[in-house]
């Protein structure tokens, strides 16, 4: 039986076990379905974000990482990319295209702005001239923001990420959904809420702290919920979707240091510390929590590069041309290799041999310009609001391909009959939405 709404909510890091935590969620399952889930490789945020709103891998849809090489500019784009590169229709297209009727709302996830949904909502600070942020929000109708920030003050921007990173945004994020449900009614919602990601990563999974984060997280899902309903959309086909499972991690490899040790990177000197010379250096990488994409200049040079990172006892595998297909990542924005750590291990993007010669980012809540990801911004000492450069510090990490269980999410359905399978993959989410619609795939 179909639904007359349907609302896919990303929560990064829910694992199985943590429904014994959650009461409202657990219902949820009771009354409907929980299903172990199947992240797309690479299991981190972008690339699962876009296959679970496309139904596609990252070999059809493009988001190989949470950044972009752009090898024609020698530039790299971190997490601020518009929807534009996305190479695959999302789930509000196709429902766009089959009846004008089923308006979709996109609250949250990355790669929102510039969306074709009729409604949306995502951070977007305002950077000004003199280095400063003004808080400020991305909406569709543009107007709205202004409408959220006058209800609930502005989106808590450090409260999303960071040091002081809670469940403050995550609230802020169900009450300007529930906000936008009275008054617009989309029939499609694809919602982000983002808490687990943190206590997780800092303090590891199966800490006193990320457990409490599955407490507070599931209050907000039934404040969500609740919500939904007194705003008349009491008839909705709940999809509460993991986008991958956060392990406990113990060792750090730095393989933009392997590579400049063997004379594959260069750097220039910059009055900000040492930076890496993209548009010369043999090879770099991208590191994004347990891979990494490898560019290399030369392609002589490739099986080399290969060898030197081969001996680092921390990377369990090293893809190149086309084993890469193996774990969907065979597009032209893929690195020239693939690097994947060992599951208790994770990549931290250091190149510099000194700290004293580390750039200034470095130290800073700078995730544009850092050419990877950097959980350590999660530590900052707030007295000196510095973030450490020891990566030791990380214990927990994601990004591992989901071939066994204990790397699968779940999702959990308020409808039995729409997950009637014994095991889902996060490309198969769209195709529920899209039968909830009667559209045809």
């Amino acid at each position: 039986m179909s639904h007359q709404y349907a609302a896919l909510v990303s929560l990064p890091g829910l694992r199985s076990q943590d429904l014994e935590r959650m009461p409202f969620l657990k219902s949820v399952a009771s009354a409907g379905a929980a299903r172990p889930l199947q992240p797309s490789f690479p299991c981190v945020t972008c690339p699962v974000q876009i296959s679970l709103s496309t139904g596609t891998n990252s070999q059809q849809h493009g988001v190989i990482a949470n950044g972009f090489y752009w090898r024609d500019k020698h530039e790299v784009e971190m997490w601020t990319a518009w929807n534009e590169v996305i190479e695959s229709p999302r789930i509000w297209d196709r429902l766009s295209e089959h009846d004008k009727s089923l308006t979709s709302a996109v609250w949250f996830p990355l790669l929102t702005k510039g969306t074709t949904s009729e409604y949306a909502c995502t951070f977007a600070p305002i950077h000004n001239p003199d280095g400063t942020e003004s808080l400020w929000c991305y909406t569709k109708p543009t107007e709205l923001y202004g409408d959220l920030r006058d209800t609930f003050g502005h989106f808590p921007l450090k409260h999303f990420w960071g040091p002081l990173a809670n469940v403050n945004s995550t609230k802020w994020i169900v009450d300007s959904a529930v906000h936008a449900a009275k008054e617009f009614a989309p029939k499609f919602w694809f919602i982000y809420l983002p808490h687990l990601d943190y206590a997780a990563q800092k303090f590891g999974p199966d800490s006193p702290e990320a457990e409490q984060a599955c407490v507070d997280l599931d209050n907000e899902l039934k404040r969500l919920a609740d919500g939904f309903a007194a705003a008349g959309m009491d008839d909705v086909l709940w999809l509460f979707a993991g986008e991958y499972v956060i392990s406990p991690v113990d060792s750090v490899s730095y393989p933009n240091r392997t590579l400049r040790e063997a004379g594959l990177l260069t750097v220039n000197e910059t009055d900000e510390g040492e930076l890496i010379d993209f548009e010369n250096t043999p090879a770099w990488v991208m590191a994004d929590h347990q891979l990494g994409h490898v560019y290399v200049k030369d392609a002589a040079d490739i099986d080399r590069v290969a060898d030197v990172l081969r001996q680092d006892p921390l990377v369990e595998r090293v893809l190149k041309g086309s084993e890469r297909a193996e774990y969907n990542l065979d597009h032209e924005r893929s690195g020239d290799l693939v690097i994947i750590s060992k599951p208790n291990a994770w990549f931290a993007y250091y190149y510099w041999q000194d700290d004293a010669k580390a750039p200034s980012f470095a130290r800073t809540i700078d995730i544009h310009r850092k050419p990877g990801y950097d959980p350590c911004e999660m530590y900052i000492n707030m007295p000196e609001m510095q973030t450490p450069l020891d990566a030791t510090i990380v214990k927990g990490s994601h990004g591992y391909p989901a071939e066994s269980p204990e790397f699968e999410t779940v999702l959990v359905c308020s409808d039995a009959d729409f997950a009637q399978v014994e095991k889902l993959k996060d490309t198969d989410l769209a195709g529920l939405v899209y039968r909830n619609f009667g559209v045809t795939q």
